[in-house]
């Protein structure tokens, strides 16, 4: 039963990561900055992504 729930987790985090990316690359930010959040997603996944929520760049969102 333990594997099983670690393979869900895996499963959405790995989701969670793909949909961070994906929203990195539509943002307007400069090509350097998606580079260095795409890796910080892929080589730290969790801290990563949490860091990347708090602070990453944002897509077209008008204020």
């Amino acid at each position: 039963m333990g594997s099983t729930f670690n393979s869900l987790v895996g499963l959405i985090i790995l989701a969670l990561d793909i949909w961070a990316i994906l929203n990195v690359l539509k943002s307007g930010t400069e090509v350097g900055i998606k580079v260095l959040w795409i890796l910080l997603i892929l080589l730290l996944p969790v801290l990563g992504l949490i860091i990347w929520a708090i602070a990453g760049p944002r897509g077209n969102v008008r204020i």
